[in-house]
């Protein structure tokens, strides 16, 4: 993902998409994990960290200049990613994870001899991804696949 991507934050109305964007690829904060509650401080980390906001809320997106904000009406997360699209963000599985679902923090590939607790598959078979901040594991199961069809459904 280039670094020109934009950067989100989510306020709490949005948190549904969290995980979504983030393995889109995004940098992708959300309001709820940072304990940001009033708009003046969701703002304020917004400008900071030169996020653009999506929210459903009129009167914060309209504290913003339009290229710093996504206003979305839909309340169902499909329906607002259909939204997202159609404001112009690409929402596409990259060829390999970059951003842990859990926390935001990069992933790293887990290299074929390595162990893996149980749960996750051997990676000397099926490509797994580490999280450099939590250590989450991640790989192309099952969910991805349904995150995958998600998308195909709400693209434009």
């Amino acid at each position: 993902m280039a670094e020109t991507e934009p950067r989100f934050l989510l306020d709490v109305m949005c948190g549904g998409l969290v995980a979504y964007l983030r393995m889109c690829g995004y940098d992708t904060a959300y309001a709820g994990e940072r304990g940001l509650e009033a708009d003046d401080d969701l703002l304020a980390v917004a400008r900071a960290e030169e996020r653009v906001v999506v929210t459903r809320d009129v009167e914060l997106a309209g504290r913003l200049p339009e290229e710093r904000s996504i206003l979305l009406a839909a309340r169902e997360v499909e329906d607002q990613l259909a939204e997202l699209s159609g404001a112009g963000v690409s929402l596409e599985l990259p060829d390999e994870p970059t951003r842990c679902g859990r926390c935001n923090g990069r992933l790293e590939r887990v290299e074929p001899e390595e162990r893996t607790p149980e749960y996750a598959p051997d990676p000397s078979g099926t490509g797994v991804w580490r999280c450099l901040e939590c250590g989450q594991l991640f790989w192309k199961g099952s969910h991805w696949e349904r995150v995958r069809e998600t998308l195909s459904r709400t693209s434009q």
